[in-house]
């Protein structure tokens, strides 16, 4: 059987599209590196907050000693045919220096609050570049954000 391929979005659609995903998912694969080049890769959950994803873990975890060290992720949201990419710069923030706003919409997004805790941390991604594609006819148009700031 042969699948019907849905026509290309529009760029503002594919934004929307972004956004809305970025408000309502509950996790993102969050990829990381070690300074000599070890992967990692994990499902953490996490809330959009005032342009950054906000996501926590433990200190010692190899996703937040990566951050620590390099400063850099990639995050995805979504499947293979419906892929959202953010190549992002990423602060790690001790558990008592994370704002009451975003522990506060974090821990109500997720009914968990890991404040107050020390081994745990909270990582803020900051969104350098995002590109959003379902299928081959939308790689054309899929860069969404480029150093920071939207193209759409």
């Amino acid at each position: 059987m042969v699948s019907e391929v849905t026509p290309p979005r529009e760029a503002a659609q594919r934004k929307r599209d972004v956004l809305r995903r970025l408000r309502e998912d509950v996790d993102a694969w969050v990829s990381t590196a070690s300074p000599d080049g070890v992967p990692c890769l994990v499902p953490l959950a996490f809330l959009w907050h005032e342009g950054t994803l906000v996501m926590t873990t433990r200190a010692t975890n190899p996703t937040a000693v990566n951050a620590r060290k390099t400063g850099r992720a990639t995050l995805s949201l979504g499947h293979t045919r419906d892929v959202v990419l953010i190549e992002t710069e990423v602060d790690v923030i001790a558990n008592e220096a994370v704002t009451a706003a975003e522990g506060d919409a974090f821990a109500a997004k997720h009914q968990w609050d890991t404040r107050g805790r020390p081994e745990w941390a909270f990582l803020r991604f900051r969104p350098v570049t995002i590109r959003a594609w379902r299928e081959e006819n939308e790689l054309a148009g899929r860069h969404l954000m480029k150093d920071g700031v939207w193209l759409v």
